[in-house]
């Protein structure tokens, strides 16, 4: 049975979209069948593995809203071993349908049901906050990974996500758990960097991933040609870090 994990932070611009692309692709370099589910209103997890989103029929909001199957509304991309569920805008209108259904915070859940045993790990890219489809993603998850930046605000977010992450436990989702912290956008020569590396090392020293993912330009780049880095420069920095990520998050699980 795969394993359900939620890309989270309710900050935007951490590296949250390109973190779950990125590992997402890995995994399935390394041979793991994995479906990416971009629950993100901004789609960019979805023109990330090259799909056009003016072209599609179906998204992640006719999944959530109406009769339509996970297996419905997935595309296989062009990258080994990796399909995605993926959205455009109207996914927002999501968070104010699923608030009116009863018990709308399983809808997730249940519609995954069908298609778990099909994928060996399941990433969901959630939004940039913690409405109603955070909600979802994460009461349908086995772990959440945090993607987070090294500054100060960030330590302040992450406090409210970990409460945030606690509630769902408490009250929908008894199995969660954090699977890992992982630094992004990291610059070793900066004194705020190892300052907050080592604020988080005495609260959540078991929950740190190893890897930290540096700035890197090719990382950056990748998204334009609608590429995961592994695909557009796989000899980069960046690349090597995402693919060990990768196999330390194949690892925990």
């Amino acid at each position: 049975m795969g394993k359900i994990i939620s890309f989270a932070n309710q900050k935007g611009g951490v590296g949250k979209t390109t973190s779950a692309v990125n590992i997402a692709a890995a995994l399935g370099v390394l041979g793991y069948k994995v479906l990416l589910i971009d629950l993100d209103p901004q789609g960019n997890a979805t023109s990330g593995v090259g799909i056009m989103k003016k072209t599609l029929k179906v998204t992640a909001f006719d999944m959530l809203t109406t009769d339509a199957s996970a297996d419905s509304v997935t595309m296989k991309t062009k990258y080994d071993n990796l399909s995605v569920i993926p959205t455009h805008t109207t996914l927002a209108r999501a968070e104010y349908e699923l608030g009116d259904i009863e018990n709308g915070e399983y809808v997730m859940k249940n519609k995954l049901a069908s298609v778990k045993d099909k994928y060996d790990y399941i990433i969901i890219d959630c939004p940039p906050s913690l409405g109603m489809l955070t909600v979802n993603a994460m009461t349908a998850s086995d772990g959440v990974v945090i993607p987070m930046q090294c500054e100060f605000f960030a330590l302040e977010g992450l406090s409210q996500l970990m409460f945030t992450i606690s509630r769902i436990k408490t009250h929908y989702n008894k199995e969660l758990n954090v699977t890992g912290i992982l630094i992004t956008m990291h610059n070793s020569r900066l004194i705020l960097s190892m300052q907050v590396i080592s604020e988080l090392r005495k609260h959540y020293a078991d929950k740190l991933f190893e890897t930290t993912i540096s700035r890197n330009v090719k990382v950056s780049e990748a998204p334009g040609f609608g590429a995961p880095v592994y695909y557009h420069e796989k000899r980069s920095k960046g690349s090597v870090e995402y693919m060990n990520v990768a196999k330390e998050l194949a690892e925990r699980i």
